[in-house]
Formats: C-alpha cells, structure tokens, sequence
C-alpha cells in the first residue's frame, strides 16, 4: 500500500513539474513578439525623407523659366526641400517622360509650366494616381492638378492691346506673334481681341506662330515682312518678350523698324534693356514669375500637409513702356 503511495505522489510532482515548464516557455514566447513589432513601429515613424520638387517648364532658354527656376529653389529651400528642375524644350513628349521619370524618382511633389494645355493631362493623371501632389504656375493645365498659379493673362493681353489702340489713334494694319497651345498664350491672345473691338479701324493682316521663342519669331516676322511691303504693318503684337524682340531684330535687319512699333508680355530682363533703347519695342505687360512660382511652392506644400486650396490662384501684371521703365524694379 505503502509503496502504491509513493508511486501516486511521485507521478502528482512530475505531472506538477512538466505544468509548470509550459506555462514558463509559452509567456516568454508570447511577449518576444509584440517586443519585436515595437521596435518595427517606432522605425516606421522616423522622420520621413527630405522633400524634393520636380519642376519641368517649357524651356529654360527663355529668362522668365530660369527665373522662375530660381525662385523654386529658394521657396524650397525654407521649407527645408530641394528642387530638380527641367526643360521640356517646348515638347510635349519630353515633358510627359519627366513628369513620368518624377513619378519613378517618387518626388514629393511635381510643378509644372506646361507646354500643352490639354495635351499634358495624361501625364498630370498618372501624377494624380501616384498621389503625388501636382500645381500648375504660369499655365492652366488639363488632367486634375491640385491648383494652378497663373498671371492675369487676359489682362495681360487687354492691356498691351488698349496700349496699342491709344498709340494708333484707332486706326492701323497690324502683326500678332502667337504661340504654344497653352492657357497663358490663348488667354493673352483673347484680351488683346477683346481690346481690339473697341477699335475697328485697325485691322490683324498677318498672324504667325512664333513659338514664343526669339529664333522662331524672327523668322516668321522675315516671312511677314516680305507678304507684307513697307509702310503695311504699323505694329506688332507678340505674346512674349522673345518673340517681340524677335520681331524687332527682324524689322531691323529690313530696314524697316521706323515704320512700326511692337509690344509684348513678360517685363523680362531683355525687354528693360531693350525698352531702355527707345527704339521699336515700346511696351511689355509685365509677369512676375519668382513671386509666382513662390506661391506655387507654398501651395504646393500647403496640399501635402492636406491643407484645402485655392484651385486658381491669378496675378495682376503692370504695362511699362519707354517712359515708366526707369520705375520698373523688374525680376
């Protein structure tokens, strides 16, 4: 009996003993694993990385998009960012590769002064589903950008129009260099028309694409000259600084830039300069693109911290001329 004793008690301590093995590896296993999704969490939460821009424009080769360039880095800079800015070179494909090598780069945030309106908005769309916040500065553009940051460009174009009309007493034949497919370029063109019904006496005998670009323009006012002989044109309408002063060069190379006088939109650099000689280029509606591309930037920023936004955002420009350029604080 004695011995069948024993063997109950030795059998209730091994039982006892094996209980309290489990119970001692099962907790040590069950808190290993939140210790380790801890640790996963707080690296997670780690400050993200340095914010960075992708700005693409339509060419670098015209001052207001390397000013604008300029002003980009510098808004970015306070907040701590950098900027990675490109030329499209006016072409529409090439900007929608670096709208899409921006996506590749996962850039914070893209600004685009688009050279198609509406060609671009694939492009802007493949942003948008990559969630990446989009602005558009100096042009509307198509496809569903966050907000876009523009100058007043029908004012710009009635302005320099209404300049045009005074100057002419009403009356006169006239050139228009037109430009890219852009919002910027059709808005301009519409306020001019809009200045010209008050005068219809003066009448548009010929309308060429310049490209918005020095080279383009001047050869098309060569080709406007020559359809057109002396004493047929009394101005010139261009819708940027680089196709005016194209324009100019063009007249003068014809011995012909006494016999009319030209106006632009911009106020750039070269217009001051050119404007400062008192010769065929009178006037320029006058943009303001670092003060316009800071406002981008900040809109921008604004969006990524999910701020709400003006979706159009639009700045007033100033007509100067050989008179008032000594005023001018310029870009």
């Amino acid at each position: 009996m004695k011995n069948m004793k024993m063997i109950l008690l030795l059998f209730v301590v091994f039982a006892l003993s094996a209980c309290g093995k489990a119970v001692e590896t099962k907790p040590s296993a069950a808190t290993g694993a939140p210790a380790e999704t801890s640790a996963s969490t707080v690296k997670a939460a780690a400050p993200g990385k340095k914010v960075v821009i992708g700005l693409t424009v339509q060419n670098l080769s015209n001052p207001f998009f390397v000013a604008m360039s300029k002003g980009a880095a510098e808004a970015a800079k306070k907040h701590g960012g950098e900027v990675i800015a490109v030329s499209a070179e006016d072409n529409l494909a090439t900007q929608t590769a670096q709208i899409e090598d921006f996506i590749t780069k996962k850039v914070s945030m893209i600004i685009l002064s688009s050279v198609d309106t509406k060609g671009i908005a694939a492009a802007v769309g493949q942003a948008k589903a990559a969630g990446i916040p989009i602005i558009s500065v100096d042009t509307i553009s198509e496809g569903g950008v966050n907000a876009s940051v523009t100058s007043d460009n029908v004012q710009a174009g009635r302005i320099a129009g209404e300049y045009l009309v005074k100057r002419l007493n009403g009356k006169g034949n006239i050139a228009v260099l037109d430009g890219p497919p852009v919002s910027a370029v059709t808005d301009r063109i519409a306020g001019f028309n809009e200045a010209l019904k008050a005068a219809p006496g003066i009448k548009i005998v010929a309308n060429q694409n310049g490209n918005g670009n020095r080279e383009t323009s001047l050869a098309k006012m060569e080709t406007i000259l020559q359809a057109n002989g002396k004493g047929q044109i009394d101005a010139v309408f261009a819708i940027n600084d680089p196709s005016g002063i194209g324009a100019k060069i063009a007249a003068e190379q014809a011995g012909r830039d006494k016999e009319m006088f030209i106006v632009g939109v911009d106020g750039s650099p070269d217009a001051v300069t050119t404007l400062k000689e008192n010769k065929s280029y009178v006037g320029s509606s006058a943009q303001n693109p670092f003060n316009m591309i800071t406002i981008a930037v900040e809109t921008a920023f604004k969006v990524l911290a999910g701020e709400k936004v003006e979706p159009l955002i639009k700045l007033p420009t100033d007509f100067i001329t050989t008179e008032n350029v000594k005023d001018y604080k310029g870009w």
